[in-house]
């Protein structure tokens, strides 16, 4: 199945260095505390991205990795800001002075370089703290002799803090590359001459991950043991302490199992003994009466619904890390929503969607984590019906707003041909070939509706029971992130939520032409009927992909009963859908949203 995509962003370092630069500004006017600190974190979590950026420019003159003036200029700069991060963290925010020749050394790349940059994964969505691997790092006990190699791209940075951490030299950093499960690497003959000259010497292997095949990690230990370094004296530093997913070959599993692995959670760095996330949330909300409450991984759905058999199908692997945080009257959600400036900029989202009337009231954002109002007795919309005209009306108003002010740039999200290509193999996959030419011969051109496009930020999760019933008036949970989020959808234009609330609310034809008029209206934006007939189906094959794969990475459980029936309900409407297509060709009747799930 196609679901997964990385957004990619083109620019120059002149750009990375001003916005960094800007960052390093707020950091020296802060003072000390847990606020500078976030700060000087975004600016690692920046600095991190334009030297990972500037080594793969590197990487693909050369064709492979090697210890280049680039590449070391670029590892150098950068570790001289994670002694600062380090200094900071392990002082308890008290110290954190930039030294001197940081500035010098960013601004001595060419400002002239275009660069691709993509946002790190595990920053923005998967609650991963760099200062883990700081922890992580002192430990470990390994010394400052350990040779570090990060594996780009967010295992260059977290290299660098990890080389600090143990007073090592600065790291170096590789590229894997080829099909996802089955990465491999390329190094310069002389670094691999330079790491065999080093006998006995341990090597530290750092990313976030492993994920569905630890490949990234594998190539790394395949080409080490290739040189001569034993099994022994590699180390792993990853994001979790799981085993290699389903995907791994039965070589990498065998030596994952026995590796030495070193790991520190969030829940350790943030909730245990200090305690740091529950002082952070007390700095906005006041006194907390309890302890937080962990409602991440679907647990949110036993405080929402009284029998099980109702709950909706939730990706666990992937949801944000949430907590409840009690006060005397009050509870708040405290969901992560990203470190650096992704978190910044969705904390300004969602204060600009509560500002409007549509998303629930924000107390602060703090680190990582934004706190919100928890509407604990607020019904969601598949428990609790809405009559179908304020509905659509309620939607479409909040729509409308998205598609008015919340525009960007035209290449933050997948094409129209990237769409078509996804809606195509989905359903070849899951419904066979016939069924595939059949929506192949269904779907608009795209050559005629390039010109309809206007990209937004959409909203990309208009389930039922994202929408809470507070008194009168639906409100919009979980309404920030979803297209920034790691899958090849990002952002489109509004017809993307419009085709989705079709489908999620049964919407009936004549419904879904009035939701269409609605945000027409309020956007002030022409809505291409066109587009929205491209975007239906594209919608029902990507919803069959996501389900089935995340079925899939959780297989033998409820989570996975609840996801595939969820991926046959998609299954079922697209096939009514190419069926009805048919059906139209001959008589004139069209696709109704609403047709039975399986």
């Amino acid at each position: 199945m196609l679901v997964y995509g990385d957004v990619e962003c083109i620019g120059t370092v002149r750009d990375r260095q001003k916005a960094i630069g800007i960052l390093l500004d707020r950091v020296n006017a802060l003072p000390p505390g847990s606020e500078r600190h976030a700060a000087l974190i975004a600016a690692f979590i920046g600095a991190s991205e334009l030297i990972r950026a500037i080594i793969d420019a590197d990487f693909q003159a050369h064709g492979f990795d090697t210890p280049s003036p680039a590449h070391v200029n670029g590892m150098e700069c950068l570790s001289l800001l994670a002694q600062t991060v380090v200094r900071s963290w392990q002082s308890g925010f008290s110290q954190a002075a930039l030294p001197d020749a940081f500035r010098g050394r960013l601004l001595s790349f060419d400002p002239t370089l275009t660069i691709r940059t993509k946002q790190a994964e595990g920053y923005a969505f998967y609650a991963l703290y760099p200062e883990s691997y700081v922890e992580a790092a002192t430990r470990s006990g390994l010394g400052p002799e350990t040779r570090v190699i990060g594996i780009r791209s967010i295992g260059a940075g977290l290299a660098a803090l990890v080389a600090e951490a143990l007073g090592a030299r600065p790291p170096f950093t590789v590229r894997p590359v080829g099909h996802p499960f089955q990465r491999e690497i390329t190094v310069d003959p002389s670094f691999a001459d330079t790491l065999t000259q080093e006998k006995g010497t341990a090597v530290a292997v750092v990313d976030e991950g492993p994920g569905l095949s630890g490949s990234s990690f594998g190539a790394v230990a395949d080409w080490l043991e290739s040189i001569g370094i034993s099994r022994d004296r590699i180390h792993f530093f990853p994001s979790h302490t799981g085993a290699l997913g389903l995907k791994a070959s039965l070589h990498h599993r065998e030596r994952w199992n026995g590796a030495s692995r070193h790991f520190v959670s969030m829940d350790e760095l943030l909730c245990g003994s200090a305690d740091r996330l529950r002082s952070w949330v007390e700095t906005v909300v006041g006194p907390l009466t309890g302890e937080l409450e962990d409602v991440s991984g679907g647990a949110w759905r036993t405080l929402r619904y009284s029998d099980r058999t109702s709950w909706p199908a939730a990706n666990i692997q992937q949801e944000r890390r949430k907590f409840l945080a009690r006060t005397k009257g009050s509870t708040w959600l405290v969901k992560f929503a990203g470190l650096g400036e992704s978190g910044v900029k969705k904390h300004a989202r969602a204060l600009q969607l509560h500002q409007a009337g549509f998303t629930p009231e924000i107390a602060g954002y703090c680190h990582g984590f934004l706190i919100e109002r928890w509407h604990g007795d607020a019904p969601s919309l598949d428990q609790h019906s809405m009559d179908p005209s304020r509905l659509v009306t309620r939607i479409g108003t909040y729509l409308g707003f998205r598609a008015r002010t919340c525009p960007v740039r035209t290449h933050d999200g997948a094409s129209l041909a990237e769409l078509r290509t996804m809606a195509l193999h989905n359903a070849e996959q899951a419904l066979g070939e016939p069924s595939a030419r059949a929506l192949d011969r269904a779907l608009p051109d795209i050559e005629t509706l390039s010109d309809a496009m206007n990209r937004v930020s959409t909203d990309n999760r208009m389930m039922p029971w994202e929408w809470l019933l507070c008194g009168d008036r639906a409100i919009k949970a979980d309404a920030l992130d979803h297209c920034a989020a790691h899958d090849l959808v990002g952002c489109q234009d509004i017809t993307w939520d419009i085709a989705a609330a079709a489908v999620e609310f049964g919407l009936s034809e004549p419904d879904t032409r009035h939701l269409r008029d609605i945000v027409q209206r309020e956007s002030t934006l022409p809505v291409s009927p066109a587009l929205l007939s491209f975007m239906l189906p594209c919608y029902l094959a990507f919803q069959l992909g996501a389900h089935t794969m995340a079925a899939d990475a959780l297989q033998h459980s409820d989570e996975e009963d609840r996801l595939r029936r969820a991926a046959n309900r998609y299954a079922t409407l697209l096939q009514a859908f190419l069926w009805s297509i048919g059906l139209e060709r001959k008589t004139g009747s069209t696709f109704s949203h609403d047709a039975p799930a399986s």
